[in-house]
Order: C-alpha cells, then structure tokens, then sequence
C-alpha cells in the first residue's frame, strides 16, 4: 500500500482541532476534514495490471509534496513521514515541496523545517499562491538556488504572535518563551537570506526590523530580498522531457 493511503487512514478518525500556544497565524486552529475535499484518482495501466492512485499517493511516487493549507500538528506529521520515507527510499534523489500555506503552528513548521535541514535529500520549494508566516520560513528554507514561486503568488513574513491570561510570573514566563521563537526565527530567516545574498548583506537589526510587521512580498520583491532564487513562469522543454521519461512505463488517466 502507498505512504500515503495508509497516513491518511491512520489519521482519518483525529480531531480537527489542535492545541496551540505559539504560532504566526491568528486563526483558531482548525482543519477541514479531507471528506469535504474531492479526491481525485489515477488509474494507470502496464503490462504488470492495473492500478488506482489517489492523486497525492501519485505525486508522491515522483517525489513532489504537498504543503496545503494551514501548518498544524497532523499536517507536520504528514510531511515529516512523507520527507523521511523518500529519503529512505532514494537518498540523493531531490524531493519538490509546493506551498500553499497562511502559516500556523511554530513548533509544528519547525519540525518540517528541521526534517528538510536533516534528510540526505536535497528539498527544492516552489510557492504556489501564497506563503506567509511559519510557510515562508519553509519556503525561505529549502535548498539554495531552489526555492522557486509561481509569478501571482505572494508572500508574507512577520514575528510570531500569540496570546496568554494568568498570574504575572506566568505571563512573564509565556513572553520570554515567545521572544526566544522570535529570535531563533529571525536567526533562521538571516541565515537563508545571507545564504542567497551575500554572508554579511543582512544583520540580525536588519531581519528583526524587517519581520516586526506584517510584510507583504511580490515574487519580485521576495526575489530581490532573497527569499526566493527564481520566478518560475514556464515549464522548461528540459523539463517536460524528463517529466515524460519518468512516468514511462504505462498508460495513466484521471479515473
């Protein structure tokens, strides 16, 4: 059975809601369930027989991954099994992420993160849409010269936000934890964007100025500030070739 028929089946039966204390999105923390979303099939023909495919199980198979839809506990377990799995599978081989995300939970966008820095496999990221908050950091993060978006996407990166009640010490205690996840986020971001830019072209006063506020990229500006590598527009001739080459071997149609 493919990784991801048997994810989704394990995590059929959890509750959308997840529990949050530090995060760059304001929503509530909710994610729609994959029955209200129509899953498209592919089935594929060979000489061995016949076989059906649930479109990401599909994707999967090529090394593509899917970030859609807000950062949460059950989505960074995802994308965490899906990472390690192709990496176990073919270690050198490239893995492609396209985001699609408002942001969500740090400590789940962390764990993606660090599985991306962690794995043999080089992660190329691709924004298609919009990235912002903790799905910026992702797309900032993947490997240098392979960070891509699409040419009408959007980006946008700020500090982490949250909120807490309680006694003062408590309150203290939640606002430090919340300025060290700015920090290290920050540090993070300085790193990618030196990385692309030059070692020394962004301090860390530079990124904490630049992230205080809600900050809104074009792919233009997020190219210029070094978020991004390229701005892909066409599929390269290259490209297609490689894409035929590799889904040789059998007939495959939308079922």
């Amino acid at each position: 059975m493919p990784l991801r028929p048997r994810l989704s089946t394990a995590l059929r039966g959890l509750p959308c809601r997840h529990a949050r204390s530090f995060g760059f999105s304001s929503s509530a923390g909710y994610a729609p369930s994959m029955d209200y979303i129509p899953m498209p099939y592919i089935e594929e023909t060979s000489t061995a027989g016949r076989k059906t495919w649930d479109i990401f199980s599909k994707l999967l198979q090529e090394r593509i991954v899917c970030l859609n839809g807000e950062i949460n506990d059950y989505m960074s377990a995802s994308i965490v099994a899906q990472l390690l799995w192709l990496e176990s599978d073919t270690p050198e081989k490239p893995i492609t992420m396209y985001i699609n995300s408002p942001g969500g939970s740090v400590t789940s966008g962390m764990a993606i993160y660090d599985t991306m820095t962690y794995i043999k496999s080089p992660v190329s990221t691709v924004c298609v849409g919009g990235a912002a908050s903790m799905a910026a950091i992702l797309l900032a993060g993947g490997e240098a010269g392979k960070r891509c978006a699409l040419p009408h996407s959007s980006i946008m990166i700020h500090q982490p936000l949250g909120g807490t009640r309680g006694q003062a010490s408590d309150i203290l205690i939640y606002a430090n934890q919340l300025q060290r996840i700015r920090e290290q986020s920050n540090h993070i971001m300085q790193h990618h964007l030196n990385k692309a830019k030059g070692h020394d072209k962004y301090s860390i006063e530079e990124i904490n100025d630049m992230m205080e506020r809600d900050k809104y990229l074009s792919v233009t500006e997020a190219l210029e500030l070094g978020v991004i590598d390229e701005i892909l527009t066409k599929r390269t001739e290259k490209e297609v070739k490689e894409e035929v080459k590799g889904g040789e071997g059998g007939q495959t149609r939308a079922a």
